[in-house]
């Protein structure tokens, strides 16, 4: 089964503009009722009996069950009939705004996040259809079930062999965006090890280096933009709160926001693409990268995107048949690529690798770069040892 999403910007009418608004709203309130309902029951378990608060406590029946996603899409049901605003949007919209609201409970509970959160007005920007009609897409229009025909601008072909499964309509300060969900019946073989192979190692100094020499540059996606940036929230905060030049304010900054994170994301790609062109392998650190954006530069992490980048790069190996790997990133940058001797802690000023064991000299981001080559190249011969060996055995 493969599964692609392609991304195609709205052109939708006025009327339609307002449905869009409209369902937003409506999704916003079903998310945080249920949010409400949930945290309430949460507080109201959270003390003794013999010592609940003198000024207020929730009080909840000891009968009453914990709210999920099914006893509260229950609920939905009864709402719709007796709210008109909730009954004129598509059910499965509101069921899949109650299942966004179960991933964000889970994630709490199995991968730390943080408690949810109330959404406002600006942060709920979405809503999704799980399920689309007959023919749902024609060149330049997509069929939204309880809307019609949307005009989009497809930028591509749609291929025969997918098929159209979801549709999630989100909100951006350039416009109305919809991603489209496409599945094809397709079995696809991973990538087997083969052709050249290079090893790559991150950077704040160069972007990115390659065991092959090759550097790559850093833009200073957020900081070439900062200044101005500054500027419109300085004159947002000089707006009074809710004005019509507050929210015009308010969209610039957006509209800049969006252009940043557009940039970097279309550097990744096209770094990505230059990589996948030069190599049948390719080789990266596992970074701990949650550990990196807290570090004294993390604003300059930040900014370069490396976990974005990582993914996007990882996306394009698989779609262009490059195998992909990571490797233990620990002391790649204190171990010599010729000689594997250890030379000891670098300082970040010192940009030039020298080996007083084996004398080899070159760029210490580039050293680096070699020796995830060279791991990576150990784990994919322990790989095909473990194959020959259970090959042997069947």
């Amino acid at each position: 089964m493969i599964t692609r999403t392609y991304e195609f910007k709205l052109k939708p009418t006025t009327e339609q503009v307002s449905i869009f608004e409209s369902w937003l709203i409506a999704c916003r309130k079903v998310y945080n009722y249920a949010l409400a309902e949930r945290k309430a029951w949460v507080n109201s378990r959270k003390c003794e009996i013999n010592a609940c608060s003198i000024q207020q406590e929730y009080i909840i029946s000891a009968n009453t069950k914990r709210p999920t996603f099914a006893t509260q899409c229950k609920a939905l049901t009864k709402a719709r009939k007796d709210f008109k605003e909730l009954g004129d949007v598509h059910v499965h919209v509101l069921q899949e705004t109650l299942k966004r609201l179960e991933n964000a409970f889970v994630a709490m509970w199995d991968r730390g996040h943080g408690f949810p959160k109330f959404k406002s007005t600006r942060r709920m920007r979405s809503f999704n259809f799980k399920q689309m009609g007959v023919k749902p897409v024609k060149q330049g229009a997509v069929k939204l079930p309880k809307i019609g025909w949307v005009k989009m601008h497809q930028s591509r072909e749609i291929p025969e062999s997918f098929e159209l499964k979801q549709v999630r309509v989100v909100r951006r300060a350039s416009g109305w965006y919809a991603m489209l969900v496409l599945k094809a019946d397709v079995s696809t073989p991973d990538v087997l090890p083969h052709g050249e192979p290079v090893g790559i190692d991150l950077g704040l100094e160069k972007f990115l280096s390659t065991s092959t020499g090759k550097l790559i540059a850093r833009p200073k996606f957020f900081a070439s933009l900062q200044g101005k940036l500054k500027s419109l929230q300085r004159k947002m905060k000089n707006k009074k709160k809710g004005s019509s030049n507050w929210k015009k304010a308010c969209k610039k900054v957006s509209r800049l926001h969006e252009q940043i994170s557009d940039t970097r994301k279309d550097y990744h790609y096209k770094v990505a693409n230059q990589l996948c062109d030069e190599a049948g392998m390719i080789f990266a650190e596992d970074l701990n990268l949650k550990a990196m954006s807290r570090g004294m530069l993390r604003k300059h992490t930040l900014d370069a995107g490396f976990g974005q980048f990582l993914s996007i790069l990882e996306f394009v190996c698989h779609k262009r048949g490059v195998y992909f790997d990571r490797v233990d990133p620990n002391l790649t940058s204190q171990t010599c690529p010729r000689c594997q001797t250890l030379t000891g802690k670098k300082l970040l000023s010192e940009r030039v690798h020298s080996c007083s064991e084996c004398g080899y000299i070159t760029d210490r981001d580039v050293a680096a770069a070699q020796v995830v080559m060279q791991r990576g190249l150990k784990l994919v011969a322990v790989g095909r040892t473990v194959q020959a060996s259970e090959g042997e055995r069947s």
